[in-house]
């Protein structure tokens, strides 16, 4: 399962996240101020500065919670736990930058209330470990299709919500349904066997309809991480509170007391303490993110923004705006600025101005001009533009032959491939000597 989207819960760039935001920045501010608190003509409101900060603190910690997962009581107790570490260290540090006495000597009893609060903290995660799990509503509503844009569900039959906490986050499909997606390669289409999750924000359902308990109950076995992520498989899940690791494909998430990891398709972001490390921009993955996967079988599509993967028993397919990639096998065609097509001995390659062919023990490469050949034991150069642009001209030939029997699940066609080296052998034996 490919968390990032499975699990986007709690908005980052909610109006909330963003107050706190803007508190750190006045956190910031104001303690610079104080620093200077001399030039600036400000020791008379020392003690006053230094409270407001402390509240700060806290103030802006307590509004970050449930950044991603939901607010929980063991998430705003390890808030106020690390409001009292930086207080604490505040404070410590403040007796050599002219803070009063009285107020450096609460320092220890800061510190003291930031271990206290951790301790509960851990203690209290066990129960939100078991609020936050997966859960089928045994609420039927009609489906009749839904349009993705790119991507399509059709069919007809009943919707059931899923929640994560109190929001929901998907829905699971029971009835007669089949995907089709647009992609670089073609039109995908496949009848999926329920039960199918998609993971979504749009509204799939209809006029509310009978459920089936019995078929909620399976469903629920089936979507909750206890039962589901077990040790060996690809994907980890990890969430008691203080300490969240959530990996999958594409997508890493690590969360500590006081750091905080983010590794998403749409950026990077490293937290220790207040310092902030980013890369692109992991909070704001597109709204239109969507993942539909068979919950017994093998197929699963995941599409956010321009990103999309399919996921079947015999195939894959990933794409970008840069990158068609199709794999199955030992087979695969890569589409982009560099065109290649592979499948166990064969290969076939063009792009930035070179081509290179590979089929058994024949080698025929062209690159700034020159054309070199292997075969039967021997190697021949051909310094010519004409024979530089035949190759790379018929290489690009073999990979858009070769390309619609590959994704069609036919494999390569050695034979066919055999008789166009051949016919490139025999067009550049002209000029050979």
């Amino acid at each position: 399962m490919i968390f990032n989207w499975r699990y986007h819960v709690a908005k980052h760039e909610g109006p909330r996240f963003k107050l706190a935001e803007y508190l750190k920045a006045g956190t910031a501010i104001l303690l610079i101020a104080w620093l200077f608190k001399g030039p600036l003509k400000l020791e008379a409101y020392n003690d006053w500065i230094v409270y407001a900060i402390i509240a700060l603190i806290f103030a802006f910690e307590l509004l970050s919670v449930g950044r991603w997962f939901g607010v929980t009581v063991s998430g705003v107790v390890f808030a106020l736990a690390k409001g009292a570490f930086w207080t604490s260290v505040f404070l410590f540090f403040g007796k050599w930058l002219g803070m009063s006495g009285k107020l450096h000597s609460y320092d220890g009893t800061a510190f003291a209330y930031a271990v206290i609060l951790a301790i509960a903290g851990l203690l209290l995660a066990k129960f939100d470990e078991r609020r936050l799990d997966l859960k089928v509503e045994k609420k039927a509503y009609e489906f009749s299709g839904a349009d993705f844009g790119d991507v399509r569900l059709s069919g007809s039959g009943k919707a059931y919500p899923v929640r994560f906490g109190r929001k929901k986050i998907g829905w699971v499909l029971d009835g007669d349904v089949r995907v089709e997606a647009e992609t670089p390669l073609g039109r995908v289409s496949k009848k999926l066997l329920p039960p199918v999750i998609v993971w979504t924000e749009g509204n799939l359902g209809g006029k509310k309809i009978s459920p089936d308990p019995s078929f909620v109950d399976r469903v629920n076995e089936l979507v909750n991480p206890e039962r589901l992520y077990q040790k060996g498989k690809k994907d980890s899940v990890v969430d008691l509170g203080f300490l969240k690791v959530y990996e999958g494909e594409g997508f890493e998430y690590v969360k500590l007391p006081f750091i905080e990891v983010i590794d998403t398709p749409t950026g990077e972001e490293v937290k220790i303490g207040p310092m902030r490390i980013r890369d692109g921009n992991p909070e704001m993955p597109s709204r239109d993110m969507l993942t539909i996967k068979e919950l017994r079988n093998g197929f699963q599509l995941t599409k956010v923004g321009d990103r999309l993967k399919i996921q079947t028993d015999e195939y894959s397919i990933e794409a970008d705006d840069e990158r068609v990639t199709y794999r199955s096998g030992n087979e695969s065609l890569s589409l982009g600025e560099t065109v290649s097509l592979r499948s166990g001995d064969v290969s076939v390659s063009v792009g930035r101005g070179r081509a290179k062919i590979r089929i058994e023990d024949v080698v025929i490469s062209a690159r700034d001009g020159t054309v070199r050949i292997r075969t039967g034991g021997r190697t021949y150069t051909v310094e010519n533009g004409d024979a530089y642009r035949l190759v790379v001209r018929k290489a690009k030939e073999i990979v858009e032959e070769q390309s619609a029997e590959l994704i069609d699940g036919l494999g390569i066609d050695r034979a066919l491939l055999n008789r166009r080296v051949k016919e490139l052998l025999d067009e550049l034996t002209a000029y050979l000597g």
